[in-house]
């Protein structure tokens, strides 16, 4: 057995001991390409676990494309999850509309605004959520645990894909023809917020086309953090 088809193996047992033991559990899917890996395995399977993305309203057009692409390949809806029009409202009367250009606090104030609540929302009433993270996408991942807890959210957390790497996510992609982002083709591997993300030059880190201006290797809009840590579940 390869070792794809190891780590495929085990991405499948995760999910199936996700089921089992912490129902409901909800997936959160950026729409780039190891999270359409996942919404493979999911809606293939047909697996008791909601997906769910969030639309920050700034979003790139063809990230947005990805959901009726998804409806279109398997039939199935996605939910959608938007940040408060009022602290928008707030927010851009404050800072200006592009105001995270201005300072890293800035910056971070936006994201909370257009991930983190609406996150908060999201994972309201579920038990487990799953992520496409990999340890491979960035420096702050290098640790990523398969299996962690949510100290912000109070439940589990679990990242069935760390393990993975970029060869392993377009292998699965091509082999099962998954739909996928067309801005990985323009050298987009990291995609978030159209106004934040550029394509990225060969040699380039693959964030670095992430925040760009801010000039840190420790680029995270603060889903994912709970100051810089998460708490790694006893196997």
């Amino acid at each position: 057995m390869s070792n794809f088809s190891i780590r495929l193996a085990r991405t499948l047992s995760t999910l199936d001991r996700i089921t089992a033991r912490h129902a409901p559990v909800t997936y959160a899917s950026s729409l780039a390409a190891e999270d359409m890996v996942l919404t493979d395995l999911i809606l293939k399977i047909d697996l008791p676990i909601r997906i769910f993305t969030l639309d920050t309203g700034r979003l790139h057009a063809e990230t947005l494309g990805m959901i009726d692409r998804i409806r279109e390949r398997y039939d199935a809806d996605i939910a959608i999850f938007r940040p408060l029009e009022e602290d928008v409202a707030a927010f851009v009367a404050q800072s200006g509309l592009n105001g995270f250009y201005d300072s890293v606090d800035n910056r971070k104030e936006c994201c909370r605004i257009r991930k983190i609540e609406p996150l908060k929302r999201a994972l309201a009433g579920y038990q487990a959520w799953v992520t496409g993270q990999r340890r491979a996408q960035a420096t702050t991942r290098s640790e990523l645990a398969v299996e962690e807890f949510d100290c912000v959210h109070g439940i589990p957390k679990f990242n069935p894909l760390a393990e993975w790497n970029e060869d392993d996510v377009w292998r699965y992609l091509r082999e099962n023809q998954v739909p996928y982002n067309p801005l990985h083709d323009r050298a987009y591997p990291s995609i978030g917020c159209e106004p934040c993300t550029r394509a990225i030059q060969p040699g380039e880190d693959i964030r670095a086309g992430r925040w760009w201006w801010e000039g840190s290797d420790k680029k995270e809009c603060g889903l994912h953090f709970d100051n810089g840590k998460q708490k790694e579940l006893a196997s």
